[in-house]
C-alpha cells in the first residue's frame, strides 16, 4: 500500500475511561432494540498484514466469518447492518439490552457498545467569529502532496468549487489505491475526476428516515463542513477568491496537489440539534477508506475519550501505515481531548493571523483600526449613521442595526453606512442591507464589549470594537453631513496577532492514556470553500480544532509525498517534534507546540513505532495507564509500570553524520536525559532514557526534552510527569 494519511477532526465532551462491558448496559424493555457496535478479538486484515500473517485472503475471510457467526448466533442476533473486516473485525447489529449483555460475555468478543450520534467539529458558517487567515495553506508549496490521496469522512463534498477542479501536476495515482465513486443517479451524484477519485456514503446508522428534506442520498455536501475540511487540507493552489463584488486574493490548500476521496457519514436532521454522525456509519467509512488505500482521511466528529470502537478502527488504519490526525475538540477547559490513542496525532487550535483595515475620517477626525477582509478600498465617500436614513416603516432600532429593508436607498446611495451590531440581525445580513440600498461600504460598530470578526461582507466593511466605535459615532454626531466623509483602507497582508492556544481548544489530561494534544495549528478564521449559496457565494471562514487538524493532515500528505520512504509513525513524529514553542502554553495545552510544515520535511531525528506495538499497547490497557516502552514522540512518567523512566529510540534522517545535544526545558522538577548527547550517522539509531529524579510531584509537571542538531534541527519531545 502507498503512503497514507488519515485526518480526524473532532469535537465533544470527552473523558478517559475503560471500554464498555456487560455492566454498561441498562435494563430495557425486551421489545426495544438499539444499534450496537461489536468488536471481535484480533485485528482486521490491515492489522494481520502488518503482523506478517501470510494466510490466503480467502482463508482469513472464512475465519472471520465463522467467528462473527458463532458470536451472533449464540444470542440469536439478526443479520448485521454493517460488517467490518479491514480496519476492524466487527459488526453493527440491532440488539436488545439482554442480547447485548450476553454478547459482551461471549468468547472472542472484545467490546460491545451502543451506537452514538457524534457532533461535527464546527458548524459551517459564512459569518464566523474570530480572526481570518488569508488562505488555508498560503505558505504551502503549489506542488505539495502530489501522488497521495486524502480521504474525507464528513458531510460529503461540493465538487463544483474550483478548489476541487481537475488540475495538472497531481502526480501518479498511487498503485495501491482501489477507491471508486458510488453509482448514483441524478443531480446529487459526485463523479470521479482526476482530483476527486472516490466518493461513497453511509447512512444506515443515522437512518434515512431521520434525514431532513433537503438531504441527498449521495456523497454530495449539502451542509458545508466536509467541503471546508477538504479544501483546507487539499484544495487546489492559487484559486481566485471572489465573494460578491469583492476580490479576496487567492486560496491554496495545505496539500494542493493531493487527490481527494470522499466518505460521507455525517448527516442533517429536521432539527439541527439532531445533526451528526452515527458511530456505525463512521466506523464503516474508516473501514472502507482503509480498504481503498487512502492517503488522507478527514473525520470531523466528536470523540468519546475512550479506546472505543472508532478508536480501534483508527488503530486498524494506523496498522495499514496511515497517518491518523485528529482534532482535540472545541470544549476548552470543560473537557479533555478526545481520540486518546497513541496512534493518532491529536491537534489543538492556535490563534491565526488576522486581516485588518482602517477607517479614516476627514476633517481632522480619527483613524481607527478594525477587522476587514475585503482588499478593495472605499472613498473618501459621504458617511451616514444608519438611523438617519431609515425607511418610513422601520423603527429607529431596526435602522441603527441595519435590519433588512430598514434603509432608504435614495439617501443611502453612494455612502458609507455606520451600522450597530446586534438587533438580532447577522453581521453579513447587515452588509446585504447596505448593498441593497446602494451603499458603497459599511462600518460595523460593537454596541457592547466583545470581539471583532472578519466576515465575507456584501460591501467592503471594517468592524470596530466598542471603544473605537464610540469614538467614530461621537465624531459623526458633531460633524456636519457635508464634512463627514470616510475612507475604508485594507491593510496589506495579514497581521500577526499574539499567538496562543484558543480558549475553546480542549486540553489534555494528566491522567490520560497518552500525552495529548500532540501539537496545535492555526484554527481561527480559516478561509475555506463552501457549497455555493443562492447568491453564488462559495467561500467562508471556519474556526475550530477541525480546521487545525485539516491543516495538519495536509502537512502530513506533503511530508509523505516528499519523503515516501518514511513510515506513518515517522511522519507523525516529524510533524510533532518540529513544532515551534508556544509561549505560556504547557504540554497539556499545546503538546510539542505550533505546527511548522516546512520544518517537518527535514526533522533531523524521528521516533518510529512498529504498527504491531500499538496493538500490544492497547492490550495493556487499562492495567498499565503509562504504557510500556511505546516509542512515541512524547514521554509520560506516571503509572504503575515505567512510571519513573522511559526509553525512546531516534533515527537520524539526515544525509550526514550529525551531533545532537539534549536540554530539558519547562519542568519544575528534575528530569535527567542519558546520554546527554548523540552522534549518529545517516540512518543510524540510538536509544535515550528520560528519568525522573527525586520523588513524584504533588501535582502534574510538564516540559520538553529538546534535541538540537549541529545543522540547526530541533526535536521537541513533550514530557509529562505525574504520580
Amino acid at each position: 500500500m502507498t503512503a497514507a494519511v488519515l485526518a480526524l477532526t473532532t469535537l465533544g465532551a470527552v473523558v478517559p475511561g475503560t471500554p464498555a462491558s456487560a455492566a454498561a448496559f441498562p435494563a430495557a424493555d425486551d421489545a426495544e432494540t438499539d444499534l450496537y457496535l461489536v468488536t471481535l478479538e484480533g485485528p482486521g486484515t490491515a492489522g494481520r498484514d502488518a503482523a506478517g500473517d501470510d494466510l490466503p485472503g480467502w482463508w482469513r475471510e472464512v475465519e472471520m466469518r465463522v467467528a462473527r457467526e458463532r458470536a451472533l448466533d449464540a444470542v440469536e442476533a439478526p443479520a448485521p447492518l454493517y460488517t467490518w473486516t479491514t480496519a476492524l473485525h466487527g459488526v453493527a447489529v440491532e440488539l436488545d439490552a439482554e442480547q447485548a449483555e450476553a454478547l459482551a460475555e461471549q468468547p472472542g468478543v472484545a467490546l460491545v457498545e451502543r451506537d452514538a450520534l457524534r457532533p461535527l467539529a464546527a458548524a459551517p458558517t459564512r459569518t464566523p467569529a474570530g480572526a481570518a487567515a488569508p488562505a488555508a495553506g498560503a505558505a504551502a508549496s503549489s506542488r505539495g502532496g502530489a501522488g497521495t490521496v486524502i480521504g474525507v469522512v464528513d458531510t460529503g463534498l461540493a465538487p463544483e468549487s474550483r478548489a476541487f477542479a481537475a488540475a495538472p501536476g497531481l502526480g501518479r495515482m498511487p498503485a495501491g489505491f482501489r477507491g471508486s465513486c458510488a453509482e448514483e443517479q441524478g443531480a446529487g451524484a459526485v463523479a470521479c475526476t482526476s482530483k476527486v477519485v472516490a466518493a461513497q456514503w453511509f447512512v444506515a446508522g443515522f437512518g434515512e428516515e431521520n434525514l431532513r428534506s433537503a438531504a441527498v442520498l449521495s456523497a454530495r455536501d449539502t451542509d458545508g463542513h466536509g467541503t471546508q475540511a477538504a479544501s483546507i487540507a487539499a484544495g487546489n493552489a492559487d484559486v481566485a477568491v471572489r465573494d460578491g463584488q469583492q476580490e479576496l486574493g487567492t486560496f491554496s490548500g495545505q496539500a494542493p496537489r493531493a487527490r481527494l476521496a470522499v466518505y460521507k457519514a455525517c448527516w442533517s436532521a429536521p432539527d439541527p440539534v439532531d445533526d451528526g454522525c452515527s458511530s456505525a456509519d463512521l466506523v464503516s467509512a474508516v473501514d472502507r477508506a482503509t480498504r481503498d488505500g487512502v492517503d488522507v482521511l478527514n473525520l470531523s466528529v466528536g470523540g468519546s475519550g475512550r479506546l472505543d470502537t472508532l478508536e480501534r478502527a483508527l488503530l486498524g488504519a494506523a496498522e495499514a501505515d496511515v497517518v491518523v490526525v485528529a482534532a482535540a475538540g472545541n470544549d476548552g477547559a470543560r473537557a479533555t481531548v478526545g481520540h486518546v490513542g497513541p496512534w493518532v496525532t491529536t491537534v489543538g487550535a492556535a490563534s491565526s493571523p488576522a486581516r485588518r483595515g482602517d477607517v479614516v475620517a476627514t476633517a481632522g477626525g480619527p483613524r481607527l483600526t478594525g477587522a476587514m477582509v475585503s482588499t478593495r478600498a472605499v472613498g473618501p465617500a459621504p458617511a451616514v449613521l444608519a438611523a438617519a436614513v431609515r425607511t418610513p416603516g422601520a423603527t429607529p432600532r431596526q435602522a441603527r442595526t441595519c435590519a433588512p429593508g430598514s434603509l432608504d436607498a435614495a439617501r443611502t446611495s453612494g455612502r458609507v453606512v455606520v451600522c450597530e451590531r446586534g438587533g438580532g440581525v447577522g453581521r453579513v445580513e447587515k452588509s446585504r442591507t447596505v448593498r441593497l440600498a446602494d451603499g458603497v461600504g459599511m462600518v460595523l460598530v460593537n454596541e457592547r464589549p466583545g470581539s471583532v470578526a472578519e466576515d465575507l461582507h456584501a460591501v467592503p466593511t471594517v468592524h470596530l470594537d466598542r471603544a473605537d466605535g464610540e469614538r467614530l459615532l461621537a465624531w459623526l454626531r458633531r460633524t456636519s453631513p457635508a464634512e463627514a466623509r470616510l475612507r475604508l483602507l485594507p491593510r496589506a497582508g495579514a497581521v500577526e496577532a499574539r499567538r496562543g492556544v484558543t480558549r475553546w481548544s480542549a486540553r489534555g489530561s494528566a491522567d490520560g492514556t497518552a500525552v495529548k494534544p500532540d501539537l496545535v495549528a492555526a484554527g481561527t478564521g480559516i478561509l475555506a470553500a463552501l457549497p455555493p449559496d443562492d447568491d453564488g457565494a462559495a467561500w467562508g471562514f471556519v474556526s475550530g480544532t477541525s480546521a487545525a487538524a485539516a491543516r495538519t493532515a495536509g502537512a502530513a500528505a506533503v511530508v509523505r509525498s516528499a519523503r515516501p520512504e518514511l513510515s506513518a509513525a515517522q511522519v507523525r513524529s516529524a510533524l510533532a517534534t518540529t513544532a515551534a514553542p508556544m509561549p505560556g502554553a504547557g504540554v497539556l495545552d499545546a503538546g510539542s507546540g505550533v505546527l511548522r510544515p516546512d520544518q517537518a520535511l527535514a526533522p533531523g531525528l524521528v521516533h518510529d513505532v512498529d504498527p504491531g506495538d500499538y496493538r500490544a499497547w492497547l492490550e495493556e490497557q487499562p492495567r498499565d495507564r503509562a504504557g510500556t516502552d511505546l516509542n512515541s514522540p512524547s514521554v509520560r512518567l506516571a503509572g504503575t509500570r515505567g512510571g519513573r523512566a522511559q526509553e525512546r529510540t531516534v533515527t537520524n534522517l539526515g544525509r550526514r553524520t550529525f551531533y545532537y545535544s539534549s536540554r530539558v526545558e519547562g519542568l519544575r522538577g528534575s528530569v535527567r536525559v542519558t546520554p546527554a548527547a548523540l552522534a549518529l550517522a545517516p540512518g543510524e539509531s540510538a536509544t535515550y532514557r528520560v528519568e525522573r529524579v527525586g520523588p513524584a510531584p504533588r501535582r502534574p509537571d510538564d516540559g520538553w526534552v529538546v534535541w538540537r542538531g549541529a545543522r540547526g534541527s530541533v526535536t521537541r519531545v513533550p514530557v509529562l510527569v505525574g504520580r
